[in-house]
């Protein structure tokens, strides 16, 4: 299944929701159709893709890189 407009509105309203940010945004990436990536503002913050189970669940990855951390 790909991850198309309607979807990438559905997940970011869930993100939103889910970590009180209206400034969640999702971007479609144009050599995958089954993920998209996640800024808040400008920022890049991670990765929602399809669960490979097929069942219309989804997972959302972020990377907390060593120079981010105090």
């Amino acid at each position: 299944m790909a991850v198309d407009e309607r979807m990438m509105r559905k997940l970011e309203g869930h993100l939103r929701g889910t970590f009180a940010n209206a400034r969640i945004s999702l971007v479609p990436r144009p050599k995958q159709k089954d993920s998209a990536e996640v800024y808040i503002n400008d920022e890049f913050i991670g990765v929602v893709f399809e669960d490979e189970d097929g069942d219309g669940s989804f997972m959302f990855e972020m990377a907390i890189l060593a120079e981010d951390l105090p």
